[in-house]
Parts: structure tokens; sequence; C-alpha cells
């Protein structure tokens, strides 16, 4: 059993004749506190210091459903244990496109979940799923309740536009307060969305949907230091971006306080799950603009963020059934 926090080793490892040096990190030693929890849940001192030193990625999904079930038990506040979550995935992998609805369909063969890597909204919905469910069945019912419309599985009723799908989609969890924090000074955009074209372009599935048409909001670049106070943690945060005169969400990621106080941002991007200052966030992809622009190749630029707020006490709603699969 351990005991005592083992302090970090430097070992020196020769590798293909060159001293390469290897930093053996801490040991994280179960407090009272965090043994009495894991208790309650019949999850003995090894157990727990196993799951307290690896992060999410490297687990398990039966470490994982453990770990989430003794989680609420020490961190009893939503937020908090969203941010706990969020940064105990920070250096999972990041990759582009990688759930589907595998078993369920075929038609996007990826799995319903994966724990090993994320992309920008596959790590918020993991991380909210998880911080809502005490199992690891529930926390795969919330997943589904959070990616599909009405909690129905299937490429078609996926959240595939987080303005107008994921957001609304999710109101009982989070609430738009962009307006409120940008003002006067918030700026809008256009933005008409397709789902017809879009299913049938990239899934080959006919649907008769008529083109959604909203107007949304944004708080710019520059106001972000201004607002960030009025932010908390495990606010959602949507990413947006123009291009040649048109706007969207290009990527989402969530709110944590830092030590101090500061608002940072949580999210998935290559290579992998980091936290950093909106500033640094905004200071890259500034930088990258200037890079593109200097290449000759603009691209995508940074417009702004929408906010939207964790709600108290949030309960998911009840799935609709399950429609059993069209005839072929």
């Amino acid at each position: 059993m351990l005991k005592k926090l083992l302090l970090s080793i430097l070992t020196v490892v020769a590798v293909s004749g060159c001293a390469t040096t290897v930093v053996v990190q801490p040991t994280v030693t179960a407090t009272p506190q965090q043994l009495a929890a894991a208790a309650k849940v019949e999850m003995n001192e090894a157990e727990l210091t196993k799951l307290l030193n690896k992060q999410l990625y490297q687990m398990n999904p039966e470490e994982t459903g453990r770990y989430i079930s003794y989680l609420p038990l020490v961190e009893p506040k939503l937020s908090a244990r969203i941010a706990h979550l969020g940064r105990k995935n920070i250096g999972q992998p990041y990759e582009l496109y990688l759930l589907g609805e595998f078993p369920y369909e075929t038609i996007d063969a990826q799995p319903l979940f994966n724990l090993e890597k994320s992309d920008c909204v596959v790590f918020a919905e993991h991380t909210y799923a998880m911080a809502l469910g005490n199992s690891w069945e529930d926390f795969f019912w919330v997943l589904q309740r959070i990616r599909y419309r009405d909690g129905v599985i299937g490429v078609a009723t996926r959240n595939h536009y987080t303005e107008t799908d994921w957001n609304p989609q999710n109101a009982w969890l989070l609430q738009d307060i962009t307006a409120q924090l940008g003002g006067t000074r918030a700026g809008s955009y256009a933005l008409a969305v397709d789902r017809q074209k879009f299913l049938k372009n990239r899934y080959k599935i006919d649907r008769e949907i008529a083109i959604e048409k909203t107007t949304e909001t944004y708080v710019p670049k520059t106001m972000v230091a201004e607002i960030a106070a009025q932010l908390n943690e495990g606010d959602f945060v949507n990413v947006i971006s123009g291009q040649n005169g048109n706007y969207w969400a290009s990527h989402v990621g969530l709110v944590v306080i830092g030590k101090n106080g500061e608002r940072n941002f949580l999210h998935s991007a290559e290579p992998t799950v980091r936290e950093e200052s909106f500033d640094a966030f905004i200071t890259r992809a500034t930088e990258r603009e200037t890079r593109q622009a200097a290449n000759g190749k603009p691209g995508k630029v940074l417009a702004g963020f929408k906010f939207l707020r964790l709600k108290d006490n949030p309960t998911p709603p009840p799935m609709l059934p399950q429609p059993r699969p069209a005839k072929s």
C-alpha cells in the first residue's frame, strides 16, 4: 500500500546510443476522505490509487465506470466534476470524425464511443455525460441523450450542427448567454442549414428536410478579456469563425477556472486535449491566420465566441422510443 507521496525521479536511460531523460511523475496517494468515499462503492485502496494515477483515456470501460461512480462522493458539485473530468483527459490524442453509430448502424461505421481519443465535440460530450452519470451504463445513456435528437440513435438524428442542433437539443443542460454577455457590442451572423443536402452528400441518405435559417450572436474576440470574469466553470464554448462572409461554430470546448481565478479554455485540438488561456488561444489563431495570408492561402478567421451557461441541477429528459429500423 502507498502511504507517502513519492518524489519525482529523474532516470537517465540509453536510447539508440543517446542519453534520454525520463521524468517519472509523483504518485498520487489517496486521502482519508477519498478512501472513505471509495469504500462506499466497494473500492479498495489499491484500486483507487490505480485510478487516481491514470488519465481517463488510459482507462478501460470498466475502470471508467468505477471512477465515475466514485467521483460524485468526493466532488458533489457538477461544475467541479466537469472541470475535474476534463482535466483528467489532458493529453488525450486528437482525431477528427471519431464517432459513428456502429454497431447500431453501419452508415457511419465508427463506434458509438471511444475513450482513447477525442475530437472537440466528443471531448465535450464525454465530459458532460461522465459528470452527469454515476455508472458506466448511466454515462452511456446520457451520452446518447446529449448526442442525438431526443436520444434517438442514428446518423440522421445526430446533432451535426452546433448552433441549430447541438445547442437547442441540449437546452436542458445549457442556456445561451452570448447576447447577455455581448450586449450592444455583440456580433451577429445569418446561418442557413441545409440538412437534406448534407445528409445526401455525406451519407447518401434521402430525407425531406426544410432549410433552417437563424440569426446567431457571438462575443467578438476583442471583448473576451472584458467578460471573462462572468464565465462559470463548466460553461460550453463555441468558437465562431468566418470565411468569405460566412460564419459558423468551427470548434467547441469548456470553461474551467485556474488556480488564480482566471478563466481558461479546456478543449480537444490537434495534437491533444489541453488547457490554455483564451488570450493564448486567440494569439495562436491570429498567428495562424497571418501565416496563411502570407502564404497566399487565407483560411477561416477567428471572429469570437458563443457561451452557453451550465444550468443548476440539470436533469436529462427521457429519450423518445428507438424506432425499429425501416426495411431496406
